[in-house]
């Protein structure tokens, strides 16, 4: 809509705005109305009307079988959009059109902004399923024919009341027609199944809308405004009303189409299953949390045992083992204090690099400086977690043996990610684009000659071939730096960003 707008009209961007503000809104005045509607904007010399946007009822059968969007229409061609333009008024003179062997009825509503009309709705209503309406149909076409008055005025969309449609309460959900009193004249059968499952063990018709809601569920806490007047559809207002087990939410929709309210428009849903669902995954995810916390705790215990073990150790080579396995605990313990924090099974593994360089540089015999560039981005906890522990035998290991105890150097960990692309997920039996490539580097003494990181090695090394290539599917590669040291490349398979 945008494009067409600005392509085609005159409009500026606070005219552009409000008719965004219109669309938001208008799935409700073509489900009441069972009909489609097209918004028609005059072009930029008045010589035409392009079509910007377009709206099918929920309701009932469509109109239109093609896409109007984009369609450009001379003046003068469609005499009801031209009376609808000119003179302001919704114009509903005219026989019935025929479309593809349909009658199709169509009316012209203006849309009126401080005074001016930006153009025009027109609404197109399938006559070949028409039959006497029910009691419940023609409340619908009166609160149609009320919201359309409002949009000629340009007392409707409500300014400031943006509404996630996807979120908000449908005609087809619940309907309640109030008088201006706030009283009930119409309850839609499924408004009143809501209301039942609210506790309410009569009808509602005759009732006044706010104290009976009110009654059944008394506030739990401070609230923005009385239910009472919430409920009685005084403004515009959305909220959500809980009690004797159900939860039920409601938006409120005064009705003003002469200028003074008539009356109001509630629609609701019934969310209880929804909103229990919501709950129990908001339960579940701290329990995932805590069990992650309390690994983390009893990794912590493990770790402080085998450090007091080392210190009861005669033998240097027992310490020195000891204290790997020491640094192997606390890598995993990171991850899952990350993920204690985290309301998925996912983490953001940069953190975690860097906590895992600080750990390990603690051991580093000499001067050296451990440097992480590039972004590991986030990572599964089934990738995190191996992954950190490989990280640490790596950087270990350059620190043990590519330094003499005394000597400065560095170590470089770059991360780069490619493909990050929406692909196949991890356990699909499909490959994923996405990679992340991990080069660790240092300048120290570098390979032994005649080394082979594939087949030799200490366990460190065994430990990251094992974790690499069998539990990440991914590749490992150890070669002499290009001037000096060592350098480890990893190929890893990961989930795409989102």
């Amino acid at each position: 809509m945008n494009d067409l707008v600005r392509q085609h009209t005159a409009l500026s961007e606070s005219d552009l705005e409000w008719l965004h503000l219109l669309v938001s809104e208008w799935q409700l005045l073509s489900d009441l109305s069972f009909a489609d509607l097209v918004l028609w904007v005059p072009t930029r010399d008045g010589t035409r009307y392009v079509s910007v946007a377009q709206m099918r009822p929920n309701t009932g059968p469509t109109s239109y079988q093609d896409d109007m969007v984009g369609h450009l229409v001379p003046r003068g061609r469609r005499p009801l959009l031209d009376a609808a333009l000119d003179e302001g008024r919704i114009v509903r003179e005219g026989d019935p059109e025929w479309r593809e062997e349909v009658p199709v009825r169509v009316e012209s509503i203006p849309v009126r902004r401080d005074g001016r009309v930006l153009g025009v709705i027109a609404r197109n209503t399938n006559l070949l399923t028409v039959r006497t309406p029910s009691r419940l149909e023609l409340t619908y076409l009166q609160s149609a024919s009320d919201l359309a008055q409002m949009i000629a005025a340009g007392s409707f969309p409500f300014p400031g009341q943006q509404v996630d449609m996807d979120a908000s309460p449908r005609v087809g959900d619940g309907l309640i027609r109030l008088d201006a009193d706030g009283v009930v004249q119409y309850a839609s059968p499924n408004a009143l199944s809501a209301y039942h499952r609210l506790g309410l063990a009569s009808d509602l018709v005759g009732h006044h809308l706010g104290r009976t809601t009110d009654e059944l569920a008394p506030a739990r806490g401070p609230v923005d405004e009385a239910m009472v007047k919430l409920a009685s559809g005084y403004a515009p207002r959305e909220t959500e009303v809980e009690g004797s087990g159900g939860v039920i939410q409601l938006r409120a929709i005064p009705l003003k189409p002469k200028g003074t309210r008539i009356g109001s428009l509630v629609l609701l849903r019934d969310v209880t299953e929804l909103r229990r669902r919501e709950r129990e995954l908001i339960t579940k995810d701290a329990t995932i949390r805590e069990i992650h916390h309390r690994v983390k705790n009893n990794l912590q215990t493990v770790a402080a045992l085998l450090r007091l073990q080392s210190r009861r150790m005669d033998s240097a080579q027992g310490r020195e083992a000891l204290d790997e396995a020491v640094r192997r605990v606390g890598s995993i313990a990171i991850v899952h204090e990350t993920l204690s924090q985290n309301l998925d099974e996912r983490v953001e593994f940069d953190e975690i690099a860097d906590r895992v360089l600080a750990m390990v540089a603690e051991i580093s015999p000499g001067k050296v400086v451990c440097r992480r560039t590039g972004k590991f981005g986030v990572l599964d906890a089934e990738v995190a977690t191996p992954l950190s522990m490989v990280l640490t035998e790596i950087l270990q290991n350059a620190l043990e043996h590519a330094f003499a105890p005394g000597e400065e150097g560095r170590v470089d960990v770059s991360a780069v990610r490619s493909g990050d692309a929406p692909g196949a997920k991890r356990g699909e039996g499909a490959r994923s684009d996405a990679r992340l490539m991990i080069t660790i580097q240092d300048d120290g003494r570098g390979l032994p000659e005649g080394f082979d990181p594939q087949r030799t090695g200490n366990l460190g090394l065994q430990i990251v071939r094992t974790l690499v290539e069998g539990e990440l599917g991914g590749g490992f590669d150890m070669v002499p730096a290009p001037v000096r040291g060592t350098r480890v490349m990893l190929d890893i398979p990961v989930e795409p960003q989102k």
